[in-house]
């Protein structure tokens, strides 16, 4: 999500969870921990399979039960404020969407049992309202009514951002199941169906960009315009795909690429940013930005005329790395196997959890293991000594019932977020796997529709 969007999640969760503090950390029996050999290193191989499987636990155990999408958020001690369990995330099941395939292929879950869960979610967001084709970010699993985002009230509709990241999951899954027995083609056949509704067209509000947020109540009121350089390129993409709804290409050029404006010439660390990265300084943004866009989205080789993608995803990757090395308010958190800086929960001053879009500009001294772990595909050594850092040097702090906790702290002593959110699990099962397989991206990237979108938008492979 957006900086901006991430002020409410500052006031919202940081109001909700000030209170709860996890400096001491008290693991419970229960949480089905494992923990790293003692005399052995694990393969690279056999260190990816623990963290995937363990990961997947957020999607495939800790789902919510009713509508089986993701949490927005699982808390392993159930200390949840405002009814939480019963939100769940549009676009973090998205990710979980593609993270269910994924264990599907590596064996994790049942395939039958998966196919059947992927039919429940169909079926569940075929009741739920939506806003011309469009879902909203958060809904209530045990009603499939719209929940509004935090405290803003007038975020209580259509939210195309969110919507993308879902309807990415909407054609992997489409693309993984439509040749397959009856059952899978019936619930290939609906998740196209929820894909072919959205209007994207809609959302432009008749301009020439994409505009964040739809209400019945409010309208555009809202009035956000998505502008690169985020994490919002796949709405993009997804909105030049579409087979009845598609936006025009001058929708990408002016609106997102800014007349070409998105552009830049900046360097850090000697390494080319390539892009403008919105409301940040000069080096790159949070780690999420080469993420949630490109877990279906292959950025290798791909290009148009303002960025070759690859560039763009492992500069970002490798900036976030060399400023973590240069560490310049000397954490003890970061090392040449500790590092990722992403929007995740936060340590407050107080010791209490916050929320955070963690950056070089925003430097807490805080690692979330998603940044390191998800950019593996363009930082492949740096990513695997901080996985194999985070697994078996960590492992006592960070490895819980979902895998690697949100985000942790070694200044002032041993702290940790003992909690998860979607956002931020998914992006490592999918990234992981796209770096061993490729499988994600080969499956989105097979849909006609999108190689027509990217054809639109002058995009070359």
């Amino acid at each position: 999500m957006n900086l901006n969007k991430h002020l409410i999640y500052l006031l919202f969760i940081g109001f909700a969870f000030t209170a709860c503090n996890d400096a001491s950390k008290n693991k419970s029996e229960e949480t089905t921990k494992e923990t790293a050999q003692d005399s052995t290193k694990l393969s690279e191989e056999a260190l990816l399979d623990t963290v995937q499987k363990q990961t997947l636990k957020y999607f495939w155990d800790f789902a919510e039960p009713n509508s089986g999408m993701a949490r927005e958020r699982y808390h392993p001690n159930g200390d949840y404020p405002n009814n939480d369990p019963d939100i769940v995330t549009t676009g973090g099941s998205g990710f979980g969407l593609m993270a269910i395939v994924a264990g599907i292929e590596r064996g994790f879950i049942p395939r039958e049992e998966a196919v059947q869960r992927l039919d429940k979610i169909a079926t569940f967001l075929e009741k739920t309202p939506k806003y011309h084709g469009a879902f909203p970010h958060w809904i209530n699993g045990r009603t499939a009514g719209t929940q509004e985002f935090g405290s803003d009230s007038k975020d209580n509709g259509g939210d195309i951002v969110e919507t993308s990241f879902l309807a990415q999951g909407f054609i992997v899954v489409r693309q993984y199941l439509q040749d397959g027995n009856e059952e899978e083609k019936a619930v290939a056949a609906k998740f196209d169906k929820l894909w072919q509704n959205i209007e994207w067209d809609w959302y432009t509000n008749n301009k020439n960009g994409i505009f964040w947020h739809w209400s019945p109540n409010y309208e555009f009121q809202k009035n956000f315009m998505i502008e690169g350089y985020n994490e919002c390129l796949i709405t993009y993409v997804m909105a030049a795909s579409s087979p009845d709804h598609a936006i025009k290409p001058a929708v990408y050029h002016d609106g997102w690429a800014r007349s070409g404006n998105i552009t830049t010439d900046k360097k850090a660390y000697g390494i080319p940013l390539i892009l403008k990265f919105n409301t940040v300084g000069d080096k790159a943004g949070p780690l999420f930005w080469a993420h949630y866009s490109y877990l279906g989205l292959n950025p290798k080789g791909l290009s148009d005329r303002y960025a070759n993608y690859w560039d763009l995803n492992v500069n970002h990757s490798k900036i976030n790395y060399e400023y973590a090395q240069e560490n310049p308010n000397n954490y003890k958190t970061y090392s040449e196997n500790s590092w990722g800086l992403t929007a995740s929960y936060t340590k407050n001053e107080d010791g209490s959890v916050g929320y955070a879009a963690h950056s070089p500009d925003d430097d807490h001294g805080v690692v979330s293991p998603t940044a390191a772990v998800s950019s593996i595909p363009y930082t492949p050594e740096e990513s695997l000594r901080a996985i194999r850092y985070f697994y078996e040097d960590q492992n006592d702090l960070l490895w819980g019932p979902a895998g690697f906790y949100d985000a942790f702290s070694l200044d002032g002593g041993d702290w940790v977020a003992e909690r998860y959110l979607a956002i931020d699990q998914g992006p490592m099962m999918v990234m992981i796997e796209n770096y061993r397989s490729g499988l994600i991206w080969d499956l989105f990237m097979s849909a006609p529709e999108v190689q027509q979108g990217l054809e639109k938008l002058e995009f070359t492979r």
